[in-house]
């Protein structure tokens, strides 16, 4: 009679188990035996209509479901192009760079290297970017960088590509952009009465970005900084320089502002 008992009371329990796991268990995957023409198609829809977690997540199942071939390769370049629009640009980075890795030589290799520029453009789009009328050359100079080495690989790689036109435009804008920060950098060090530094930062423009619009403020930054610095030989140099490239520069008779700072920056 106790061993009837004891088994009633196993069994009790052991159903009691089984109907707390079904209680809480994971509602069914409607997704499950979906082909991946289906998935893709799904995520698609789901990008159309700005729901980019959501289609994530299809795009994520089909790669899973399906790793080897044309859909799952898909499904990575879509990944990355949903995180970089959803401002995920570390996880779209790394996404780029697994695509890259793993398809060496994939027909869409130009697309990835040129999203990842686009990733690295438009790096510090955020309140101050876009509020705030932020130049780009007074963003992060590094992430610039990897930006105009993409677009670079992509036109001299893949000089026929469809997406190399605009890369070129963007490479020229970084450019400036790059010699302006480091002019940025050098007035920066100028107010703060670091002469010798203002100047190295000048003459990395000025060595670096010789076609750039920029390069008239790094040869005045010069002059200035050469003057500060007692170096009149050198100040007679640069400013001929100057004079010479820029014949109607302004900044020779009117220099720069005096305080030319954005609302934001009450650092400087």
């Amino acid at each position: 009679m106790r061993t009837s008992v004891s088994r009633l009371r196993m069994l009790s329990a052991v159903a009691f188990v089984l109907l707390a796991a079904c209680s809480t268990a994971d509602p069914p995957d409607p997704t499950i035996g979906w082909t991946p023409e289906r998935l893709y198609a799904e995520a698609r829809d789901e990008l159309a209509s700005g729901n980019r977690q959501a289609a994530i997540k299809l795009l994520e199942k089909l790669e899973s479901r399906y790793p080897f071939g044309h859909w799952a390769e898909q499904a990575q370049l879509d990944i990355a192009w949903a995180q970089f629009k959803d401002n995920e640009r570390a996880l779209s980075l790394a996404a780029i760079d697994r695509f890259m890795k793993l398809h060496p030589n994939h027909p869409a290799l130009d697309y990835a290297l040129y999203l990842k520029g686009l990733v690295n453009f438009n790096e510090q789009e955020g309140l101050l970017a876009r509020f705030g009328n932020q130049d780009l050359s007074e963003r992060d100079q590094a992430a610039l960088r990897e930006s105009f080495d993409a677009f670079k690989e992509l036109v001299t790689r893949f000089p026929d590509s469809k997406y190399a036109p605009d890369a070129e435009a963007r490479m020229r804008y970084l450019v400036n952009s790059m010699a302006r920060g480091k002019v940025h950098i050098a007035r920066y060090y100028y107010s703060r009465g670091a002469y010798v530094a203002a100047a190295n930062r000048a003459q990395e423009v000025i060595r670096d970005y010789q076609e750039a619009p920029a390069l008239e403020e790094a040869l005045y930054l010069l002059v200035r900084s050469y003057e500060k610095l007692g170096l009149d030989d050198m100040r007679a140099d640069a400013e001929r320089v100057l004079r010479r490239s820029f014949p109607n520069s302004e900044l020779l008779t009117k220099g720069f502002p005096e305080d030319d700072r954005r609302w934001w920056q009450v650092w400087r």
